[in-house]
């Protein structure tokens, strides 16, 4: 990508200067496509600015962006060299990740694109010390190509001398000769405190090199308050504060496809097979891989196992092989201990089971393979918002602001307190020395703990009671849509806490088809045994909901076979099928059930929620394809691809998979464009490619435009690039819905099927009459559950009808739209962005 040149003076700003409070450009705003509704109580990042914003003419999306004190709704906009003159710097530490270059090719671009100089640090705290050469001012074409490689390109290296005061002296000696005083760090808590160090000791640090005439106090004045703000890049999600740190989704998609094919070959044989994984002292890495491949045993740090626990394992294995499994996969993380603090090896898991049950049992040992490939889809927009978010939080910064920590929150940003992370980050740590062995598995959050619960409630070998119910109720669950992956780890999870709770579990299939063909037959703990690995529906699912089957013919079916609830996962079907029975509850007395639509379809289209199992699954396949597809340019000549993605007017595949794939833009039928539009990107293209740039990549989803197709955007790429660039086209198809189901779908599936199971409950408990009949009519009996900001809530549908575009079967906002001008700015497009965080402390975060 031809270096871009930023309106940045090449002087150094004054103090003064610095912390100015910067003025947007009214003029760019007007020419900008920003997303978002102008509300009359709104504040924006210049204050100067908000008078002449008050007639600007927003488009029709709101709540696009969050609050901040009290979470009140708060606007941030930037433009274009908002914040000329400044600089920062960006270095990795401690471990590698993968993600860590999409982080920092995001605050590398919206650094520049804010009119800043940013600069690389090399090697992490040792380029600080060493400075020269280790610190190098990068440009936009630094880090083009980089966002599918793993690892990081800008190295990172343990430094002894930074330890110690003169190194860290001499690092700010480094910076104060490049102009820096903006720095993002990007590493685990070890790197954090050490950037944290070095900011408390600025002052002290300054004085010093004044009084050894090494910096001038002119300059010692002009930088006298450093700021820092770090991104947790770890792949053992061991910091508290975030609920996913930079490169664990990345990990787990390793570990799992290891399983995935280790399954193969274990059952072959019918071996066992002890698969040891990193995470150092925490264990979620081992636990929710466990949790996504129906691993019979896991090993981790935080919930070690009691005095005998040989002889549950051995007891536990054999039962599975008199019941005719024939394989047995064990997970263990590296730090696994017993109740006593002692260290199980895999070795240990190994001979055990060897010498007692005789047993061929094998090792894999992943090690560095974890940390290895490129960064999946989820972490490579992970770090592109964090490291947005960071660049936005040093330009924010005042004298008196504290140190923080970009982290994600549900599917919400926020801005933590960098101390506060690391004291309880570290407080883990001194639980687990002390063996309080719950206290630990509390701090590390709500999400840990729920995992564990899950894993322990679902891998029995038979359902242990958890309740003292005194009724058995019959639950019924059933897939309505098209395939999505992540399905079948929903029905596992249903089934398998239903019976935990004592209750009679039903599977339907082929949907509501099926249900009047009486397709339907009662499931047992074992007959979903390796369910959450498998892809698309085992239990078969149809496009055709409720109402084209027949009303009357359902409710009879329910009244025959006396269901006293209905999971119906599924797309946009599924949430129509609830939203049909719940309006015809006065004409059908069966429909007065629990009626709980699980958003499942690659699409992310249904209202409720802001993610549908399968997406996530979908999303990766795409970017995989991307990258693939952009390799292939690389030997050829230049040439430009347009990508054509499912979603139907949904564009959320095409507007991620554009993001997490570094494309050019992505057209979507919720942003209308027109011809000048796309004659602008054609323009925009040749003189990407009359620089060194090889390819361009486009995509769109695949009702974007009735008349602007796939084809005829590249044949008019083809035409108004010719002697330039060459254009071809790829229609994905059916692929998107194949493969095997991600971590993320796993996982997320298989909390959403236990919370439906214990809401349906819930209601029937409180609704069951003393003749054992079920008489659910309020609003909260039909619902959707979905991952809303922070939060998995159950919303009725009633309410969801009215934020529901039911012409183009999708919901009226969607939270993800407010990433397009992100989209733009990263690939060098003129945009405004308007950013997304919540500024919070500790106590909020899980």
């Amino acid at each position: 990508m031809a270096q871009v040149e930023t309106k940045a003076a090449n002087s150094t700003s004054s103090s003064q200067e610095i912390q100015e409070t910067p003025k947007i450009d009214i003029e760019a705003l007007e020419e900008a496509d920003i997303i978002g509704e102008l509300r009359s109580d709104f504040v924006t990042s210049s204050p100067d600015a908000s008078s002449a914003l008050l007639n600007f003419p927003f488009s029709k999306y709101r709540d696009s962006v969050s609050g901040v004190e009290g979470f009140e709704k708060n606007l941030h906009i930037l433009a274009k060299n908002q914040y000329p003159g400044r600089s920062m710097g960006v270095f990795t530490s401690g471990g590698d990740a993968q993600g860590m270059n999409p982080a920092v090719r995001a605050i590398v671009r919206m650094g520049i694109y804010l009119g800043c100089k940013v600069y690389f640090i090399h090697e992490g705290y040792q380029g600080l010390v060493d400075g020269g050469n280790s610190i190098r001012q990068a440009t936009w074409a630094s880090v083009s190509g980089i966002i599918d490689d793993g690892g990081t390109i800008i190295g990172s290296a343990r430094c002894k001398e930074f330890r110690e005061r003169p190194g860290r002296l001499r690092a700010a000696k480094n910076l104060i000769e490049h102009g820096i005083n903006n720095i993002v760090c990007i590493g685990g808590d070890g790197s954090l405190t050490g950037a944290n160090l070095f900011r408390k000791e600025w002052d002290s640090l300054l004085q010093e090199l004044v009084e050894k005439k090494e910096v001038t106090q002119e300059n010692a004045s002009t930088y006298k308050h450093l700021n820092i703000v770090g991104l947790v890049g770890s792949i053992d999600n061991d910091f508290c504060g975030t609920d996913m740190t930079i490169g664990t989704d990345s990990a787990l998609h390793r570990i799992m496809e290891a399983i995935d094919c280790i399954t193969t070959t274990a059952s072959s044989h019918q071996r066992c097979f002890v698969l040891e994984v990193m995470g150092r002292h925490c264990g979620y890495l081992a636990l929710v891989s466990a949790l996504g491949s129906d691993a019979d045993w896991v090993f981790i740090p935080e919930a070690p196992p009691g005095p005998g626990w040989e002889d549950q394992l051995c007891n536990k294995l054999q039962n599975t092989r008199e019941m005719g499994q024939r394989l047995n996969i064990i997970v263990l993380a590296e730090g696994a201990i017993d109740s006593n603090g002692k260290q199980i090896s895999s070795e240990d898991v190994r001979q055990l089971i060897s010498t007692r049950l005789k047993y061929d049992t094998r090792i894999t040992i992943l090690g560095h393979v974890q940390r290895g490939g490129c960064p999946s889809a989820f972490d490579r927009l992970l770090a592109t918002r964090m490291g947005t978010e960071a660049v936005l939080a040093l330009m924010e910064a005042t004298p008196t602001s504290q140190p923080v920590v970009i982290a994600i929150s549900g599917n919400q940003t926020v801005r933590v307190p960098l101390m506060h992370c690391v004291e309880k980050t570290l407080a883990v740590a001194e639980a687990m020395s002390e063996r309080r062995f719950k206290e630990a598995q509390e701090l590390r959050g709500r999400s840990f703990k729920g995992n564990l619960e899950t894993y322990i409630r679902l891998s029995k070998l038979r359902p242990k009671l958890f309740s003292n119910k005194q009724h058995s109720f019959n639950l019924a669950v059933l897939n309505v849509g098209a395939p999505a992956c992540g399905v079948n780890a929903i029905v596992r999870s249903i089934v398998r806490y239903g019976l935990c709770e004592g209750h009679n579990m039903f599977a339907i299939f082929d949907g509501f088809e099926g249900l009047i063909n009486n397709q339907i037959k009662s499931l047992h703990w074992m007959a979903v045994n390796g369910w959450s690995s498998v892809g698309s529906s085992l239990l078969g699912c149809q496009k055709t909901s409720a109402s084209k089957v027949g009303l009357e013919l359902i409710a009879e079916k329910i009244r025959e076979h006396n269901f006293h609830a209905l999971l119906i996962i599924g797309g946009y079907e599924a949430y129509l099928s609830v939203l049909e029975m719940y309006e015809a509850r006065e004409q059908y007395l069966q429909f007065q059930i629990p009626l709980i639509c699980i958003p499942a379809t690659i699409s992310n289209n249904v209202p409720g929620t802001e993610f549908s199992i399968g997406a996530d699954t979908a999303l990766n396949e795409i970017v995989q394809i991307c990258d693939k597809i952009k390799q292939s340019a690389q030997g050829s000549k230049r040439r430009i691809f347009v990508i054509e993605t499912m979603g139907g007017y949904c564009g959320y595949l095409a507007t991620m998979a554009a993001l997490a794939s570094g494309a050019d833009q992505a057209y979507i039928y919720e942003e209308p464009f027109t011809i000048k539009d796309l004659i602008d990107d054609v323009d925009h293209l040749r003189k990407k490619m009359e620089g060194h740039l090889k390819r361009g990549l486009l995509l769109r989803n695949e009702r974007a435009n009735e008349h602007y197709t796939t084809e005829f955007i590249t044949k008019l790429l083809q035409e108004e690039g010719k002697g330039v660039f060459s254009a071809r086209s790829n229609v994905l198809g059916h692929m998107q819905q194949g493969g095997l189901p991600s971590p993320f779908d796993r996982a997320f599936g298989t909390k959403l099927g236990c919370k439906a199971v214990t809401y349906a409950v819930s209601l029937i408990e409180k609704a069951a009459t003393e003749d054992g009949k079920v008489i659910c009519n309020t609003a909260e009996s039909a619902v959707v559950l979905g991952l809303i900001k922070r939060q998995n809530e159950f919303t009725p549908v009633e309410i969801l009808k009215a934020n529901t575009d039911t012409e183009h079967r999708m919901p009226l906002e969607q939270w993800w739209l407010k990433l397009r001008p992100l989209l733009r700015i990263l690939a060098k497009h003129e945009s405004v962005y308007i950013g997304d965080f919540v500024e919070t402390g500790l106590e909020d975060v899980d």
